[in-house]
């Protein structure tokens, strides 16, 4: 039985951990100004950033959200994330021989602080570098045609929000969880991602180290 575990381990080590985190920019005294918050829905966690920052790496928003304020973005399983109802057997799947992945957006069009009431939010200060670097991350989790397009799929679970085609494949060992952290990594938070793939493991550390 240990070995098997182990084996699982190595194999799922070795799949696909894309999207990958981004070297952080290197500024010799950044000014942390810019909010961006973790928000945690129970088993899975997201992003929520400034529109502005967002339309800019992402342009597309523009054409399909109107006045937003803030996105939340989250990234997980195809056919977890979408599914109408949740079975073992989509879990299982989503666990162990996913299909591919897909990136959620919300539009929010108030204070990102009021957002999800019943949802627990830990509040980010980044540099402006840091924040278009996150950026970055956020554009390199979308999947993209030769024309360099993006693939819209149905519409999201909740609100004004949309799925598309995502880049990667979610496993045990690349959860919704670790794309948060691997965001964080992006944006200039000095954390290991190698563990973080429950809600918990990244709201205590991001608790730890706002």
């Amino acid at each position: 039985m240990r070995l098997l575990c182990l084996l699982c381990f190595l194999l799922l080590s070795a799949c696909s951990t894309l999207p990958h985190a981004l070297p952080p920019p290197k500024e010799a005294n950044p000014v942390r100004d810019q909010s961006v918050y973790v928000v945690s829905h129970g088993w899975h966690t997201g992003l929520i950033v400034p529109a502005a920052m967002a339309e800019r790496s992402l342009p597309f928003l523009r054409e399909r959200f109107r006045d937003a304020t803030a996105y939340e973005f989250g990234w997980g399983d195809k056919g977890f994330y979408m599914a109408d109802e949740i079975t073992t057997k989509i879990t299982l799947k989503a666990m162990f021989w996913a299909d591919g992945s897909v990136v959620h957006v919300v539009a929010l069009y108030e204070d990102p602080s009021l957002c999800f009431p019943r949802s627990e939010k830990a509040l980010v200060k980044l540099s402006a570098a840091e924040l278009e670097n996150l950026g970055r991350f956020l554009d390199s989790s979308f999947q993209r045609n030769q024309k360099g397009e993006v693939k819209s799929l149905k519409t999201g679970l909740y609100g004004d929000s949309q799925f598309y085609e995502g880049i990667g494949r979610y496993h045990a060992m690349n959860t919704c969880n670790k794309w948060t952290a691997k965001g964080l990594r992006s944006g200039g938070r000095d954390l290991s991602t190698l563990f973080k793939l429950t809600a918990g493991s990244v709201m205590g550390t991001v608790r730890a180290n706002p």
